[in-house]
């Protein structure tokens, strides 16, 4: 064994990011100097450009900053690329831009690839795409965890005010299953070109599956998503965001019936809900100035239709997992989704990449 495959210096290297208090809790891949300049030769970047500022911290991130967490976190250079636009995808998010870090509810970033960047990097799009198994799923959600930590300082029982958190809080990345997805991939439908490699991004509470084999009937599925989105427990604005990650299943049977994403859209903005009686026996039967519900004691059987947002077009649908089952996923997430995607190479390139004032990015094309 030579001396650069010796465990124990590795080991000691290890041991010695956890004495920096680096670490997520688990083992970190010790970052030389020549490691992260193989990150930094993937980009068209400064190093010392800032991609992102947390205002209230008066903390940024630079690309050499972003390049020492996501070696770190055990990426491969090439995986870089695509850290880099996640991050962007993330800084378009008004919650992930504001306090959403150090929210009580501790949400965790939601990242969706699309593009021909999954089959060349080895992104999962298929069985198991919420669980581990995959380096790049696994490794490029694990890099914005170790900036969000190690950058913006937020540490739990520091600054992170999870009361309990997410068991996901930085494992959930997954490509989309663009071949056996009946829609148009996610990244176009926010207005990319076909065939582009980007990476779409949002915060989220939690994730709560769909488990339904039972019928063929598009509406009938439809009024199971609509129960799971409807669950009280999620109200606690005027509206309650969510997205939905079909499997493939789900996805074609639904399209067979004439259900485009819109039409989704559209049948649950008009059968999301509960009645006030409904909500006031759990106390939520009333709105503050603020839009925070509250108990109001009101008792009657009107309908509150006010799920899943505000608007229908910020529900995320996105189609990934295997075809062997109809089980999908409701995703809580933590705002309204901004619809919008970030082209991987756009996002890695200085001439197409502009910094605003208060760090965050934006495609200047």
């Amino acid at each position: 064994m030579t001396a650069a495959h010796d465990p124990d210096l590795a080991q000691a290297a290890i041991e010695y990011c956890y004495e920096q208090d680096w670490s997520d809790g688990l083992p970190l891949v010790p970052a030389s100097q020549p490691l992260v300049d193989r990150f930094l030769a993937t980009v068209d970047l400064p190093r010392d450009a800032v991609i992102g500022r947390l205002p209230q911290l008066d903390r940024v991130v630079t690309v050499e900053l972003a390049a020492i967490n996501a070696a770190m976190a055990g990426c491969k250079p090439e995986y870089f690329p695509v850290v880099l636009a996640t991050w962007e995808a993330l800084m378009r998010e008004r919650a992930a831009s504001g306090g959403g870090w150090q929210s009580t509810s501790g949400p965790a970033p939601l990242i969706i690839v699309n593009g021909p960047v999954r089959e060349k990097l080895g992104f999962n799009s298929t069985g198991g795409v919420f669980g581990p198994g995959f380096r790049a799923n696994a490794t490029v959600a694990r890099a914005i965890g170790l900036i969000v930590r190690n950058v913006f300082g937020i540490h739990p029982h520091v600054l992170e005010q999870a009361t309990q958190g997410l068991p996901g809080r930085w494992s959930i990345c997954l490509a989309e299953n663009e071949e056996e997805s009946p829609w148009e991939p996610l990244a176009e439908e926010a207005g990319l070109p076909a065939g582009t490699s980007a990476v779409s991004a949002t915060l989220l509470r939690t994730c709560e599956f769909v488990d339904n084999r039972h019928t063929s009937s598009a509406e009938q599925l439809l009024a199971d998503f609509a129960d799971t989105i409807s669950r009280t427990g999620a109200w606690i604005f005027r509206h309650a965001s969510a997205g939905i990650v079909f499997c493939p299943e789900h996805a074609q049977l639904l399209a067979g019936a004439g259900f485009g994403r819109a039409e989704v859209r559209g049948w649950l903005s008009d059968h999301c809900g509960r009645t006030v009686d409904e909500l006031a026996s759990v106390g939520k039967d009333g709105l503050g100035d603020n839009g925070v519900r509250h108990a109001s004691g009101t008792r009657s059987a009107d309908f509150d239709r006010l799920l899943p947002s505000a608007d229908p077009k910020n529900l995320l649908i996105a189609v990934s997992g295997a075809r062997n089952a109809g089980i999908s996923m409701v995703v809580r997430l933590f705002a309204d989704w901004s619809g919008t995607a970030v082209g991987i190479e756009s996002a890695t390139t200085a001439t197409s990449v502009a910094h605003d004032a208060v760090g965050t990015t934006k495609e200047t094309r």
